[in-house]
C-alpha cells in the first residue's frame, strides 16, 4: 500500500465522512405504540429509545438506527412493574427464570416479609423451611443481608430484587420462638441487627404479626426496631396483626408504629377477612384517609383474588404454634392437648386469627399442596370433601396432615369478599403485592406457587379490573403497579417511562393480556405480555423467556459502602 498513499488517505476519510446515524444508537427502539408512563397521565403515542440499559428518549417519532425494533403498533408500553410482597428471596437462586413474575410484567420485587422467607436476619438460611432441599441443590450460605446480596449479585437473575429486614426472624434469631418479651440485651442485639441490615442495603423493617414468632413481638419493640429503620430512611411494612376481627386494633399499632417511628408504612395484602367482617373496607379505607390527614405517610398493598393461602398449621392457635414444628406436632399427638386445641378453634375469639372458622370451617379450606408423595391425593380438595369421604371429622383430617407433612402442608382459604377487594383495588393509595415467589411450572417445591396470585395478579388487573370491568382506568391501574410503589420506596428511576429512567419496560396487548391460573390449575403463565425488558434486556421476548439474566440486587436508602 506504500506506493498507493492517496488511495489509502481517501479510503480512510470517506469512512470517517459515514453518517453517524449507520452506528446503532438504540439497542432496542419500541415503535408505534401506546406510552402509558406510570405517572397516571393519560396514554401518548410515542417512540422509546434503550441504551445502556437506560431510557434514551421518548419521542413521538425517533429516527435513531437501533440494534433491535420491536413494532408495538396496538400495544401498549409501559413500565416494568413493582411487586411490593414479592416473596423470591430463595426462588431466584434456585431458578433465575422467575417465569411467573415476568410473564406477567413484574419486573422488580420488595420481599422480606416473614421470618421463615426473610432472607436478611442472622440465621435465615437455617431457620428456612426448605433449608436441606437448598443444601442439596447447592444453593449458597451466608448469615446476614449482605452476604445475601453478594450471593445475589453473584447469581442474578431475570428481576430486580430489594428486601426488608425482618423483624420475626430477627426475633427468631436471638429469642427464639417464645412467647415473652425481650430482654433489653436481646433488644439492643435486635437493633444491632437492623442497622447492619439496613447497612448493607434493606429497604426498612418488616413484620408478620399473625405468624408465630412475630406475633410474640410487643408493640413497643416493633417500634424500637422501626426507628432504627428509620434513621437509614427506612420504612415500616407489615402483615399485620389482624386482618379480621381486630382489624381495628390492629392498624391503631400499625399508625402507632409509624407515628412513633417516624416512618412512613405500607399494610401488606389489606383484606377485611371472614365473613363476619365483610362490607368493611370502606371504613378501614377512611381509616386510612384520616391518618393521612394526621400527617403519617401509610399506604397499603394487595392481590386480585377472594383467597388468601398460609400453611396448614395457620389454622391452629397461636400458642398450639410456640416453640416450633416439634413442640406443635407433639401438641397435636397428645390427646388431651389436641382436644384443647379443637375446643379453641370451634370457639370464636378475636385475641387470635381463627382462619378455619373465618373460612366458613372445613368447606372453604382447599388442600392446595402437601410435600410428601404419599397425601399427593388430597391435594385440590377441602378439608370437608377429605372427611365425609374417611368418615372422619374434618378438624381430625387438619390435624393428621399437619402432622405428617413435614412442610405442615399449604391451603386456599376462602374469606374475602370481592366487593371488599374491589373497594380496595380501586382506592388511590393501594398498590399490587402477590404474596408469592417466583417461579415456574417445572421448578419450585410442591408448597410454593399454589394461589394463582402467584402467576397472575398484574394481568388480572388489566384484563378483568381495567378491560372488562372497568373498574379502573388503564393509566391508573398501571400507576399503581408502577410509579406509586416506585415512589414509596425510593426508587426514583424506575416506575415511569422517561428518559434517563432504568429501562424496566412491558409491552402488552390490552386486548388479551388475562391470568389463566386457577385455583384449581394455579400453575399456568399469564398471556398477553409480548415482550418484557429488564435494564434495557429482553427477558421475554415475543412472548417467550430468553436467556438474559440483567436482574439487579437492589439497596435501599440506608446502604453504607464496605
Amino acid at each position: 500500500m506504500s506506493r498507493f498513499p492517496g488511495v489509502l488517505a481517501l479510503v480512510v476519510a470517506a469512512l470517517a465522512a459515514l453518517p453517524a446515524a449507520q452506528v446503532p444508537v438504540c439497542d432496542l427502539l419500541i415503535t408505534g405504540g401506546r406510552v402509558v408512563d406510570g405517572t397516571g397521565a393519560p396514554w401518548f403515542a410515542a417512540d422509546v429509545c434503550v441504551a445502556a440499559g437506560r431510557i434514551r428518549s421518548v419521542r413521538e417519532r425517533e429516527t435513531a438506527t437501533a440494534a433491535r425494533r420491536l413494532d408495538a403498533r396496538g400495544l401498549v408500553v409501559a413500565p416494568g412493574f413493582i411487586d411490593m410482597l414479592g416473596q423470591s428471596e430463595y426462588w431466584v437462586l434456585r431458578d433465575s427464570r422467575v417465569g411467573s413474575k415476568i410473564m406477567q410484567g413484574i419486573t422488580t420485587e420488595l420481599t422480606g416479609e416473614a421470618s421463615f422467607s426473610s432472607a436478611a436476619h442472622a440465621r435465615a438460611r437455617q431457620l428456612h423451611p426448605f433449608a436441606a432441599m437448598f443444601d442439596r441443590e447447592g444453593v449458597p450460605a451466608w448469615t446476614n443481608l449482605a452476604g445475601y446480596l453478594t450471593v445475589l449479585d453473584a447469581r442474578p437473575a431475570t428481576i430486580n430484587l430489594g428486601t426488608f429486614i425482618s423483624a420475626g426472624g430477627v426475633r427468631d434469631s436471638v429469642i427464639g420462638r417464645e412467647d415473652r418479651a425481650a430482654t433489653p440485651a436481646e433488644l439492643a442485639a435486635m437493633e444491632a441487627q437492623v442497622a447492619a441490615a439496613m447497612e448493607a442495603g434493606a429497604f426498612g423493617v418488616s413484620t408478620s404479626l399473625q405468624y408465630v414468632p412475630d406475633r410474640f413481638a410487643r408493640t413497643e419493640e416493633l417500634v424500637a426496631l422501626t426507628r432504627v429503620a428509620g434513621r437509614y430512611g427506612g420504612s415500616y411494612i407489615s402483615h399485620q396483626r389482624s386482618e379480621a376481627d381486630a382489624i381495628d386494633e390492629s392498624l391503631d399499632e400499625v399508625f402507632r408504629i409509624a407515628r412513633e417511628a417516624g416512618v412512613a408504612a405500607i399494610v401488606h395484602h389489606l383484606k377485611t377477612a371472614y365473613t363476619q367482617n365483610w362490607g368493611r373496607m370502606p371504613a378501614v379505607l377512611r381509616r386510612f384517609e384520616r391518618a393521612r390527614l394526621d400527617g403519617l405517610d401509610v399506604a397499603a398493598d394487595l392481590y386480585p383474588y377472594t383467597a388468601g393461602s398460609n400453611p396448614l398449621d395457620a389454622s391452629l392457635p397461636v400458642w398450639a404454634r410456640e416453640g416450633g414444628r416439634d413442640a406443635m406436632v407433639r401438641r397435636l399427638t397428645d390427646p388431651a392437648t389436641r382436644a384443647k386445641i379443637r375446643a379453641e378453634i370451634l370457639q370464636p375469639s378475636t385475641a387470635w386469627e381463627n382462619q378455619y372458622l373465618g373460612s366458613g370451617g372445613a368447606a372453604g379450606i382447599l388442600v392446595s399442596a402437601v410435600g410428601r408423595a404419599e397425601l399427593k391425593s388430597y391435594q385440590g380438595r377441602t378439608l370437608d370433601d377429605i372427611a365425609k369421604a374417611e368418615g372422619k371429622d374434618p378438624l381430625d383430617v387438619l390435624f393428621d396432615l399437619i402432622v405428617k407433612d413435614d412442610t405442615t402442608g399449604s391451603g386456599i382459604m376462602f374469606f374475602i369478599n370481592e366487593a371488599d377487594m374491589r373497594a380496595a383495588l380501586a382506592h388511590p393509595l393501594v398498590m399490587l403485592g402477590t404474596d408469592s415467589g417466583g417461579m415456574a411450572p417445572d421448578s419450585g417445591p410442591p408448597t410454593a406457587g399454589v394461589h394463582p396470585r402467584a402467576w397472575g395478579s398484574a394481568a388480572r388487573i388489566l384484563g378483568v379490573y381495567v378491560r372488562d370491568e372497568k373498574l379502573l382506568t388503564l393509566e391508573d391501574a398501571v400507576r399503581k403497579m408502577t410509579s406509586l410503589p416506585a415512589q414509596r420506596m425510593r426508587l426514583w428511576d424506575r416506575g415511569v417511562v422517561r428518559p434517563g429512567a432504568a429501562a424496566d419496560l412491558v409491552v402488552f396487548d390490552p386486548a388479551t393480556i388475562r391470568d389463566t391460573a386457577t385455583f384449581a390449575q394455579p400453575r399456568q403463565y399469564a398471556e398477553g405480555m409480548r415482550w418484557v425488558a429488564v435494564n434495557g434486556q429482553l427477558v421475554v421476548d415475543e412472548g417467550r423467556i430468553t436467556r438474559a439474566r440483567p436482574g439487579r440486587a437492589l439497596r435501599g436508602p440506608g446502604v453504607r459502602p464496605h
